[in-house]
């Protein structure tokens, strides 16, 4: 029987990437570890609506994932955008890689309007971002930064969106931030429960994209152990993560659906 790939990024994304996993005859099967939902204290929810009506304020507009992408970019937004697309006061929409850009095409926004890692980066990411974008800044610019948080509770910021925020602030940008969705660890029913159980020690190959993922993983299962657990990872904070929590083999590739498609082959 061909080998398991359980992708655990949130629904719907996890449901895009089976789909097309299985289309080149692969057996995905989706376990999401983290739920995600629009922010429910009435702050955050005012602050959002507030920054969405906002647009011609900003040079650029960054989305630190599809989830930010599809939260923020909604259909009066996109109409919005489109009204001040002819004129200066148009953002441009920044996309720390191509799924974060498809998501925002998806939304209605123009390709020709976001900005993305060259495609040959070694990682999609803040850092490569920045490469491409960096000349469009100029002292006194404003961009807004839209990211989520985990759960209601205050948090440190994560590494990509802080180090991006430096940058700007050195380049004489004003760096504002809002929060549009908010992830929560997955809640395993009891057939998910003994999969992840199962999938720790039967050849199953687990696509960890997130480092949320995986401390949700361990909350969820505390005793299980992960050493004859196999891992692909897309980024070098993820792999070791996944280092950290005990899987015995961690693979990483590029974040890329073709890529992962190509290194799930190469592994199976």
């Amino acid at each position: 029987m061909p080998a398991r790939i359980l992708i655990t990024r949130p629904a719907p994304e996890a449901a895009h990437w089976v789909a097309a996993l299985q289309r080149r005859g692969l057996l995905a099967q989706a376990l999401p570890l983290i739920q995600i939902s629009p922010p429910s204290d009435a702050a955050s929810v005012a602050a959002l609506q507030q920054a969405q009506q906002a647009l011609a304020s900003y040079q650029a507009i960054m989305l630190v994932s599809g989830q930010a992408a599809r939260f923020f970019a909604s259909a009066s937004v996109v109409a919005a955008f489109q009204a001040l697309a002819a004129s200066d006061t148009a953002p441009r929409w920044w996309a720390p890689g191509p799924g974060t850009a498809r998501t925002l095409q998806q939304c209605g926004l123009p390709a020709h309007c976001i900005d993305q890692p060259a495609a040959e980066a070694s990682q999609f990411d803040s850092e490569a971002l920045w490469q491409r974008v960096e000349s469009q800044i100029q002292p006194g610019n404003r961009v807004l930064i839209v990211r989520g948080r985990d759960g209601t509770a205050p948090q440190p910021e994560g590494h990509g969106r802080d180090w991006l925020a430096q940058q700007l602030q050195r380049a004489g940008a004003q760096v504002d931030k809002v929060v549009a969705y908010q992830r929560q660890a997955a809640q395993f029913s009891d057939a998910q429960r003994a999969l992840a159980q199962q999938a720790a020690s039967d050849g199953t190959l687990w696509l960890l994209s997130s480092s949320q993922a995986i401390a949700n993983l361990q909350a969820q299962l505390p005793a299980q152990s992960w050493q004859p657990a196999r891992a692909l990872t897309t980024h070098p904070r993820i792999t070791a993560a996944a280092q950290a929590a005990g899987f015995g083999t961690v693979t990483e590739c590029r974040p890329t659906l073709e890529d992962v498609a190509i290194s799930i082959e190469s592994m199976l």
